[in-house]
């Protein structure tokens, strides 16, 4: 009887545990997918203007444009890739 009890035990034990892990999962992965969505709301607050949206006053973004370091390096490899000849033969060609 004691076995039983104890197997029972374990049971719930490694269940909770199982559910404890997978409920952790998705707490990261939520808070993960609201991090990046923050990051492009930021970027499009600050660099709003190259897109036609108003842009907040002119100190506000120069001071927070070392936030966007990455983003304006990955905006200007983007820039540099477009003007190649493969890049322009994609989308001449609809290949995405």
């Amino acid at each position: 009887m004691l076995r039983i009890l104890k197997s029972m035990k374990d049971r719930v034990v490694d269940f909770l545990r199982v559910s404890d892990q997978v409920a952790r999962s998705n707490a990261v992965e939520t808070i993960e997918t609201e991090v990046e969505e923050l990051d492009n709301i930021f970027g499009v607050l600050v660099l709003g203007s190259y897109v036609g949206m108003p842009s907040p006053p002119m100190q506000i973004s120069l001071d927070l444009m070392p936030f966007m370091e990455e983003e304006l390096i990955l905006m200007m490899e983007k820039v540099d890739t477009a003007s190649q000849p493969l890049s322009q033969l994609f989308s001449v060609l609809d290949i995405g």
